[in-house]
Formats: structure tokens, C-alpha cells, sequence
């Protein structure tokens, strides 16, 4: 995993390009989807781990959207389950709606019982108009949160039911890491639609996101580095 540096030279990619990254490597090399989530994950949980190694008994609070960007966040919090961390694992929206790669890691987590003290997975209703006080009793005493919410290919203005969690979430004092991009943050301008969270670290995937190395951004991503989903892309296959 590489730190991103403005002043050296680091792949940059958009929207886009990203997308075509990641449909070449599962449909030309034939990487599982699930390998590359799993990678992705457990690339975020090593950073964790490491920015907590002085803290005893670590609790960390994980926020999954209902998408792949979720299903990150289950892998990391299987990773931070088996280094003995406590771990909430909080899904905001419809579990219903969570499918393929994401449900496989949500299964094995709910699954992990078996094996574990249970793990406190929380079901959030954006809309609920308690929202802002649930996040704050699902965060209590955390050490560090997961913003696993939204991906690179987010766009359009967020809800208000999604706005008024992001604040929430902004609001409370705890060091936050987003998983690939702040939830809310445009991928290729680092502009917010309507916020965003405001990360302390951002693990992003493949490559730098052509919004990071706007001037505004690092308000968003906090300090960025660039893990490997285990396939690497080369600057003159760019589309």
C-alpha cells in the first residue's frame, strides 16, 4: 500500500476508467469479483489495525451502504473480527437490496458466530427520523469508524435522509476511514453532492481518483493511500 504524495508521481484515474479497470479483471483475466473485494477489504483493515496497535481491546464501527462499497466493509470487519477488535457492523438501508459479492461477505459475517461471539450487526433506516441518535449509540466509544457507504460511482445531489447521516456521522469525534472515496464526494471533480464525509484516511483502490488531486479534496480524504485489489493497472492501457 502506497501513501499518495501531490508531489510525486501517482496513476491517476477517472469514473470511468476504474469502472473498465475493474470489468477487465473479472471479465478478461477472470478474477472473481469477490477476490478483488476481498483484497480491497482487507487492505483497509490493515491500515486500521495499524493505527490502533497501541490501543487495547479496539472497537471500531463499520458503515455499509447496500452496495459493493458495503460489501468492502463486511470483509474488513471479518479481518478486524479475527485480530480479536470489537466490531459494529451498522447496514443503512434495506438489507433486501444487498446482492452478489456484498450479500457473499455479509452471509459469512453473520455466519461467523459459529465460530465467535456474535457479531452486532445493526439495521439503520435512513429515513428514520431517529437516525442521528442511533448512529450516535451504534459509534459510542469507538475508537474509529468505517465510512463503507457510497463508491466512486456515486452522482447526482444525495437525499436528504443520506445528507442528514453523513452530518451525523461528521459530527461525531472519532477518526473516520473511507473506504475507496468519502461517501458524497464526486470520484472526478471532489466536489460534494450536497456533503460528504470528512475522513481522517482514505484507502482508495487501483489508483489515485482524479478528484483527489484537486486542491479542495484533502478536506474530504483526509490522508489518501493506494492499495492493490491484486491486478495492476498500466498508464498506457488507460481508456
Amino acid at each position: 500500500m502506497k501513501k499518495y504524495s501531490p508531489d510525486k508521481k501517482h496513476l491517476v484515474m477517472t469514473r470511468e476508467q476504474v469502472r473498465a479497470f475493474d470489468s477487465r479483471a473479472i471479465n478478461q483475466l477472470g478474477i472473481p469479483g469477490a477476490v478483488l473485494m476481498e483484497n480491497a477489504g482487507r487492505s483497509c483493515a490493515e491500515l486500521i489495525k495499524e493505527k490502533l496497535a497501541d490501543i487495547p481491546k479496539p472497537k471500531v464501527c463499520i458503515f455499509c451502504g447496500t452496495g459493493n462499497n458495503g460489501g468492502d466493509g463486511y470483509v474488513i470487519a471479518r479481518h478486524l473480527l479475527n485480530d480479536s477488535f470489537k466490531v459494529t457492523v451498522v447496514i443503512i438501508g434495506d438489507r433486501e437490496k444487498i446482492k452478489d459479492d456484498a450479500l457473499t461477505n455479509l452471509n459469512i459475517l453473520e455466519k461467523m458466530d459459529q465460530f465467535m461471539p456474535q457479531v452486532p450487526i445493526q439495521q439503520l433506516d435512513p429515513h428514520s427520523p431517529h437516525a442521528n441518535d442511533k448512529i450516535e449509540t451504534f459509534a459510542k466509544d469507538s475508537h474509529f469508524l468505517v465510512d463503507a457507504i457510497f463508491g466512486t460511482g456515486l452522482t447526482g445531489q444525495l437525499k436528504d435522509e443520506y445528507l442528514n447521516i453523513i452530518q451525523s456521522i461528521n459530527k461525531l469525534n472519532c477518526p473516520v476511514l473511507a473506504v475507496d472515496i468519502p461517501s458524497g464526494l464526486d470520484c472526478d471533480t471532489a466536489v460534494p453532492l450536497g456533503d460528504a464525509i470528512k475522513a481522517d484516511y482514505t484507502v482508495t483502490f487501483v489508483a489515485v481518483k482524479k478528484g483527489f488531486t484537486l486542491e479542495n479534496a484533502n478536506q474530504y480524504t483526509g490522508q489518501i493511500f493506494i492499495a492493490s485489489i491484486g491486478v495492476e493497472p498500466k498508464e498506457e492501457n488507460l481508456i
